[in-house]
């Protein structure tokens, strides 16, 4: 008998990757990455040039199918792989990323009338400036008494639906007037894939508010905020919301032809790139902590109750295993402020020298900064570069640095900002546990873990907690095809469920990190003053930073 095999698509900030995976065992057979032509557009938009204001992270959608025009075929040459033997594809996303389309489901900004117009374009996860909305939302659901809040540990967040559409609607009425409907970029692939739109409970349920009992929030709440949103729900995010792993129609023939697929062959509804993760590093079950890590982290958590967790990005019943409440947390940057130092911050020297070992230049750091003992630099950092997702979800906020002297070296500071990381991670793991979801092991799967073996060790540190790696390099891609193999199912050589699956499919390395005693000592006290500014800067004692933020905004 024939092996079988399945592609997953992982839409990352930067580039999309596709890869094809052995449904025996989980083996990545192939890979290939396409980079985005047009990047992060969060300065000008294409064709006009027209200037962007801060916070904005636009993409365009035709980066999106040019990933599976490119690298399906790539991996399918790459393999010598039948088509006849691919039985299904799914896909994973960065999510809120949402865009407006008209009834043919083409997205607006692709069409001349309306491409200058910054609004039609589609909005990354990172677009923060619904800021504004969001703390409108928030205000009038606490009045409110909407129960859904404490859904989402009490503030929803700048990035999500609601938010970005009521954006629309106050800046650009006409953008709203003209879209058919609001769509997660995840749902609008697979609407490419398939020729119909199908909207996933994953990001419907963490990201617009909706839920498997109560569906959205009321016409009532939606019409205390714009009497224009009354109707939102039901027009311009209508449509049937099904669960993960549910088949959400068959490649069609146009874009078989274009990646060399068969037509006719499963494809699984969307998905968020983090949720893919937790069954390819084999969490189906409560109590274990999965870091999907990258630019951001994502930290997605099961559990056997519905629990009110501070801060918390929401629990969604079925959101990520079915049977389970799903539980996601995040910080918003976190290898992006690696690369914003290095890119922006090290000195000359640094990058020489690296060059001269034939190293990169996180590399040399990392080894530099390898030398040194908790404590040793007198540093101490937040991680909020990028505002704060979990546990003050509060875009507003931005980085802090403290400790410096005129001996401070740049592997220092580099050190100092991995262990800020780590106590963010450490600060929602706390909130979890104080809520009484328990949180007993750390899994992480992402590019991070593969490349930063100290970034792990102090994570394992500052959390005094056991780390099991995902042994993969592509480890959503790898959840995106196992529910593509559900999708498929056991008759076309796929899985019944997604934990059958991931009995045979999941897969992370023997060797767990575990924390040193002595560091995980040290960092205890560092944790501490972390959590003293944590509160002073988050909470209200000192709101410098929203203070400095305004001030910018005249320039």
């Amino acid at each position: 008998m024939n092996r079988k095999y399945a592609i997953g698509v992982d839409y990352g900030t930067q580039s999309g990757r596709a890869v094809l995976v052995d449904l025996s065992n989980g083996h990545e057979v192939a890979d290939h990455v396409t980079p985005y032509a047009h990047h992060v557009i969060d300065e000008r938009l294409p064709h006009s040039g027209e200037a962007l204001e801060a916070d904005w992270a636009l993409q365009h959608p035709l980066d999106y199918i040019e990933v599976l025009t490119t690298s399906i075929p790539e991996v399918m040459k790459q393999s010598g792989i039948d088509p006849a033997d691919v039985i299904g594809i799914g896909i994973d996303f960065t999510a809120c990323t949402m865009l407006p389309i008209t009834e043919l489901h083409e997205p607006l900004c692709t069409l001349p009338a309306y491409q200058d117009n910054p609004h039609s374009w589609v909005k990354l996860w990172k677009h923060h400036a619904a800021q504004d909305e969001a703390n409108l939302i928030n205000e009038m659901a606490a009045k409110r008494g909407e129960k859904w809040l404490a859904r989402y540990g009490g503030k929803i967040s700048s990035e999500w639906m609601l938010a970005k559409i009521w954006q629309i609607l106050n800046e650009a009425p006409e953008i709203y007037e003209a879209a058919d409907q609001f769509v997660e970029a995840t749902d609008w692939v697979i609407s490419q894939l398939t020729g119909q739109i199908t909207r996933n409970s994953c990001t419907a349920g963490y990201k617009a508010i909706w839920h498997k009992q109560d569906g959205y929030p009321s016409e009532a709440f939606l019409a205390s905020l714009d009497p224009r949103l009354e109707k939102l729900a039901d027009t311009k995010l209508r449509g049937d919301i099904v669960p993960l792993g549910t088949k959400a129609g068959e490649l069609n023939e146009k874009l078989a032809a274009l990646t060399g697929l068969r037509p006719g062959i499963a494809v699984a509804v969307g998905n968020v790139d983090a949720h893919a993760a937790v069954p390819a590093v084999g969490v189906v079950t409560p109590g274990k902590l999965v870091m999907a890590m990258g630019t951001s982290i994502c930290h997605m958590l099961l559990g056997d109750e519905e629990k009110e967790v501070e801060g918390m990005c929401g629990v969604v019943e079925d959101g990520i295993i079915p049977g389970f409440y799903g539980y996601e947390a995040g910080q918003s940057a976190v290898g992006d402020i690696f690369e914003w130092y290095v890119d922006e911050a090290v000195p000359a020297y640094v990058k020489e020298e690296a060059a001269q070992a034939g190293v990169s230049v996180h590399e040399w750091l990392e080894g530099k900064a390898a030398l040194q003992q908790p404590g040793q630099s007198g540093l101490l950092a937040l991680d909020w570069w990028n505002g704060n997702r979990s546990t003050l979800v509060d875009t507003d906020l931005t980085g802090l640095l403290l400790g410096c002297t005129l001996l401070t070296k740049p592997e220092e500071i580099y050190r100092a900002l991995l262990e800020s990381t780590a106590y963010g991670t450490r600060k929602i793991v706390d909130a979890f546990r104080s809520s009484g979801v328990a949180v007993d092991t750390l899994y992480a799967c992402g590019g991070l873990p593969q490349k930063n073996r100290l970034l792990m060790q102090i994570y394992a540190d500052v959390t005094n907690m056991e780390i099991r790696v995902a042994d993969s390099k592509h480890t959503p891609a790898v959840g995106a095809a196992m529910f593509a193999a559900v999708a498929a199912g056991p008759e076309a050589g796929g899985y019944a469920t997604i934990v059958e699956a991931a009995e045979n499919m999941a897969r992370v390395r023997e060797e767990a990190l575990r924390p040193n005693p002595e560091h995980a000592a040290v960092y205890e006290e560092l944790y501490q003053e972390y959590v003293t500014l944590h509160d002073y800067f988050g909470r209200g004692g000192n709101d410098v930073m929203k203070r400095l933020k305004n001030l910018k905004k005249h320039y």
